[in-house]
């Protein structure tokens, strides 16, 4: 069923735009929802509170699409991976939780001890031979963000690890994709194998609310 009406979603309900309403009553009733959609359109924010409001902990998966420079990099894996969570963290803020409090990370060993952490980031490299599920009294929702930057074998992995008690929110744009051949992109076909199915629902945001160089930036086409 949709998120009830007086939920107000950490203050956005309010706010949300009529496909904004949409999408966030389709993470709330369906098991899988795809959303193709531009930037700034306040995709990744409504998955992660839309997530929260019904109780889920997050599974945020990204895709390191310069995993083979990353061993380069400075630091730890998680100094490495920093940038691809950015999104997250901003949604974290938006929705005024704070991120160091909430994340798991290595370095945050008494909020995991107190339960205080209910967000975990990971990329798909690491999703290989794991099983993604939540508990009776910790359900789960995955993110995957960026998901034009998969290839269909990596969606593939990941998606082929999810249990049946899990919400999936997959989260793209189909003119944005930073893969050096745009056409080994699994985003497009996996909205497209999953369209029919009855605990699927596809949706659209269409509208930029960063403003109007973002907005025009955004309709340059490949």
């Amino acid at each position: 069923m949709p998120l009830p009406k007086d939920n107000l979603l950490y203050g956005f309900a309010d706010k949300l735009t009529d496909e904004q309403r949409e999408y966030v009553d389709a993470i709330a009733e369906y098991q899988f929802v795809g959303v193709n959609a531009p930037a700034g359109t306040g995709k990744t924010s409504l998955a992660v509170m839309t997530s929260r409001a019904l109780g889920r902990d997050v599974l945020y998966i990204f895709s390191p699409i310069q995993e083979g420079r990353m061993g380069f990099l400075p630091g730890t894996l998680e100094d490495k991976e920093a940038p691809y969570i950015t999104p997250l963290i901003d949604a974290l803020l938006e929705m005024g939780e704070d991120p160091m409090r909430v994340l798991y990370k290595e370095d945050n060993i008494d909020n995991i001890k107190r339960g205080n952490c209910w967000v975990r980031a990971i990329s798909h490299v690491h999703a290989r031979g794991i099983n993604i599920k939540g508990t009776e009294d910790r359900p789960l929702a995955v993110i995957i963000d960026e998901a034009a930057n998969f290839t269909r074998g990596e969606l593939k992995k990941v998606l082929t690890r999810i249990h049946q008690d899990v919400k999936v929110i997959m989260i793209g744009h189909d003119n944005q994709c930073d893969l050096e051949d745009v056409s080994k992109s699994g985003f497009v076909p996996y909205l497209e194998h999953f369209e029919n199915q009855p605990y699927f629902k596809r949706c659209y945001l269409t509208h930029n609310h960063r403003g109007e160089i973002s907005q025009h930036a955004d309709k340059l086409s490949w």
